[in-house]
């Protein structure tokens, strides 16, 4: 039985069809045809008063971390308000003669993705205007089983480290938005379904459509898989594939062998992928222009994988094996902290070798992603990786017992 989304289930039974609405989303709100929303919407007789994109813009063209501005919608002319550029929740003033904020976009599955980060903003910005709140929503591609990760504490959140959940958290943005409101005393979310979604589904089990990349880097659902693990690299020295035609599949540097890399890490049994040596010059961010030798995950058995873990003992085996290994100095939308003569280290494009420094003095940009110090203080030490994937394993145990009363899916 092929999965209906939120979306498709709103429509079907013509929900909220009587009311103004605010619409956050962008190009993944697509139906079973490919159809976009809001056009959907219209053409049912919905009336849409106001688009909100998140990153990426509202068709997912803007590259990570780039500011996004308001536009109109050409074909509509409905006003978009970015929600990653000044602000990145909903103004007072764009909600004005809205009767409710719908949200629809496609997530990933990983704690890292900004979406849910938008989707909590509109949902603190309607409780301040004292309209409803809807989620249409839709399954989650690396599946609802498995949990893998840390847990922040509330002190450790950010706009990429948006809540207290594990990294690879299993739960649909649905779940989420019920969870969270209930955390931070916001009024519940309205969920609109994912109709015949099981946890046990990934995205290729659903029947939903072909994968359609929710953000420019997640080309493929292997992309998608891998990324809870090798997206910690962008705290790194490391290229996580970014400006290669495999973003997160790929991954290695200048001063990595990559034959070395892959024997080693074919010894830790990584389940679930196979490790392939190769090289590869990335036209964009890290290393832009060189040669960098490194490894592609292949992944074979996608209920076998475990990203996280895969991700972590990357890290510190590259740590052992490489002393060219360092961790990210600066956030990548930053500017370096230091003005430099053209042609010196530090001005090339974000990203590369000018933004690292050296591994005794770590600074937090994979604190930010990681939801704390516990990884960077892992890493910088010389610890084994075996106590950390331990800890966060209990972690997650515990995180699943919590999430338990949100879930909505069998």
């Amino acid at each position: 039985m092929r999965v209906k989304t939120g979306l498709e289930k709103m429509l079907e039974q013509g929900l909220y069809r009587d009311k103004v609405i605010g619409l956050i989303t962008n190009h993944t709100g697509l139906d079973s045809s490919l159809r976009q929303n809001f056009d959907a919407m219209i053409d049912e007789g919905y009336r849409i008063r106001a688009l909100f994109s998140p990153e990426h813009g509202i068709r997912g063209n803007a590259a990570e971390g780039a500011k996004v501005g308001d536009e109109t919608e050409p074909r509509t002319g409905i006003p978009v308000y970015s929600l990653y550029g000044e602000s990145r929740i909903p103004s007072a003033e764009s909600l004005e003669k809205i009767d409710v904020l719908v949200f629809d976009i496609q997530d990933i599955g990983a704690r890292y993705y900004t979406y849910p980060s938008t989707m909590l903003g509109g949902m603190r910005a309607a409780a301040q205007a004292n309209i409803p709140f809807v989620v249409l929503d839709r399954p989650n591609p690396i599946g609802g089983e498995m949990v893998e990760g840390n847990v922040p504490s509330p002190d450790d959140l950010s706009f990429v480290c948006y809540a207290p959940v594990a990294i690879r958290h299993g739960m649909t943005l649905g779940e989420i938005a019920l969870m969270e409101a209930d955390r931070l005393g916001l009024p519940a979310p309205h969920v609109v379904k994912a109709e015949g979604w099981e946890r046990r589904m990934f995205y290729d089990d659903t029947g939903i459509g072909p994968w359609v990349p929710p953000s420019p880097a997640a080309s493929t659902q292997d992309m998608a898989l891998l990324y809870p693990g090798t997206c910690l690299l962008e705290g790194t020295n490391l290229s996580e594939g970014r400006g290669t035609s495999s973003p997160f599949e790929l991954v290695g540097a200048p001063y990595v062998d990559p034959h070395v890399l892959a024997e080693t890490l074919l010894k830790a049994n990584l389940p679930g992928v196979m490790v392939r040596p190769t090289y590869f010059t990335p036209w964009y961010w890290k290393h832009v222009g060189k040669v960098c030798g490194g490894v592609q995950f292949h992944v074979v058995d996608k209920r076998a994988v475990r990203p996280v873990e895969l991700g972590i003992r990357l890290l510190f085996t590259v740590r052992d094996l490489f002393p060219g290994f360092a961790l990210r100095e600066h956030l990548p939308e930053e500017p370096a902290k230091k003005e430099k003569k053209p042609g010196e280290p530090g001005t090339e494009q974000a990203g590369s070798q000018g933004d690292f420094i050296r591994k005794d003095k770590p600074r937090d940009y994979l604190d930010l992603l990681a939801g704390g110090p516990g990884l960077r203080e892992a890493l910088m030490n010389g610890s084994s990786p075996n106590d950390l994937i331990s800890r966060w394993r209990e972690e997650a145990s515990e995180f699943e017992r919590k999430r338990k009363p949100y879930l909505l899916y069998r």
